[in-house]
């Protein structure tokens, strides 16, 4: 069953299985994939080695790239009428109020705003919530070097930053997920409950659903 909403975005901290997941429901309904293309980002290493200095640079870079990405949301294909993210643009705006200080960040709000005005917005936000030592383990299983740096505390205030951005978001249903200790991704069961509740006409506002 495919879910009555033509753009959904996938979210969570790192390691939460945004990517793996979007590919998969993108797959499971014949959709589109826009896939967030951080790898080849030259300021993340240098952010993680030295933040106060590359924090800017960064979020800039990450803001540009997902702008010109998400421009293409608007232009949705005959044959693919259901496009899948494994982020939003507000991404950019939770990163910035957590690793910017107070002048860089009101200047970076300002160029958010211009460019997200007239972007198209995710119909259904889903947001992967996770115990933090799972997340942490994530980071530390999947081998990224520069991401071994990450502290817990950072890792606590993006998530408290993420949670109040979702809570304040308009005209969109977000699905905050508890996933309860359960993997989506190894357990069909559990995978089978994120469809139904996927193909469920969700109305604005923030919904908490623990599986």
């Amino acid at each position: 069953m495919k879910p009555p909403f033509a753009y959904i975005a996938v979210e969570g901290l790192m390691g939460a299985g945004k990517t793996t997941l979007a590919k998969r429901l993108a797959a499971q309904w014949e959709a589109r994939t826009v896939l967030e293309e951080f790898e080849d980002n030259p300021f993340l290493p240098q952010f993680y080695s030295d933040p106060k200095r590359h924090a800017f640079a960064l979020e800039l870079s990450f803001l540009a790239q997902r702008y010109h990405q998400l421009k293409s949301v608007g232009e949705r294909s005959l044959f693919h009428p259901i496009t899948v993210a494994d982020y939003s643009l507000g991404k950019s705006l939770v990163f910035a109020g957590a690793t910017l200080a107070p002048d860089e960040h009101a200047l970076f709000r300002d160029l958010y705003d211009i460019m997200y005005t007239g972007l198209p917005k995710p119909e259904l936000l889903l947001y992967l919530h996770l115990p933090m030592d799972t997340v942490r383990e994530r980071i530390r299983r999947r081998g990224r070097s520069y991401e071994q740096q990450i502290t817990a505390a950072y890792l606590e205030q993006v998530q408290e930053r993420y949670l109040d951005h979702l809570r304040k978001l308009d005209g969109v249903s977000v699905i905050t997920l508890d996933l309860n200790g359960k993997d989506l991704l190894n357990e069909p069961l559990v995978y089978g409950d994120l469809l139904e509740l996927l193909a469920r006409p969700w109305d604005p506002g923030n919904h908490l659903v623990r599986l």
